[in-house]
């Protein structure tokens, strides 16, 4: 068995992300009051593609904010005793604000969770919704994306990865055979 398998090349992600902005848009009838949180890494790379397409589609650029959950990680204490911190930065008022936060893969949920805590600490938001790349199953936690680009079922043997221009050099979505569960 292939340990590594393409499952969206750059075409696929850039139409499912461009797909995605029109559901976005459709949903929340247009731009008003709507903003975009990208959770840190890849998160922020999708977030600004989607900040673009919707520039592209509406002529108005959506502010666009930049989330790290580190410290509100529920596994915190399991990652690393010096875990990496990436940089926050929401330089708008999310009060009564329809925040779509961005990720690169939906998997247990946790993530998700944390994000939300991590913006209801920041303020009172109108709604908050969830656009992911990828939704490859096995929650734990009762969450659901709004907008998903592709689902991918998946075992507990494999990882799925989202590989970006900005940290890969690449731009497609690959799923990786491990030899354990994760």
């Amino acid at each position: 068995m292939e340990k590594f398998k393409e499952i969206m090349d750059a075409n696929q992600m850039r139409r499912a992300l461009v797909r995605i902005s029109h559901e976005i848009l459709e949903k929340n009838k247009g731009v008003e009051n709507l903003c975009l949180v990208g959770i840190q890494r890849r998160g922020v790379t999708l977030a600004k593609r989607i900040q673009e397409n919707i520039e592209m589609i509406e002529g108005v650029k959506l502010p666009l904010g930049i989330l790290d959950i580190t410290f509100y990680r529920d596994d915190l204490s399991l990652l690393s005793e010096h875990p990496t911190v990436n940089s926050t930065r929401i330089d708008f008022d999310i009060n009564n604000k329809k925040i779509v936060l961005v990720d690169d893969v939906l998997f247990t949920g946790r993530t998700v969770r944390a994000a939300i805590e991590a913006l209801m600490d920041m303020g009172r938001p109108k709604m908050i919704q969830l656009a992911v790349l990828i939704d490859r199953g096995h929650r734990e936690l009762p969450i659901r994306a709004d907008y998903v680009g592709k689902n991918v079922p998946t075992s507990r043997k494999e990882i799925v990865h989202v590989l970006v221009d900005e940290f890969d050099n690449d731009n497609r979505v690959i799923i990786e055979q491990l030899d354990r569960e994760i």
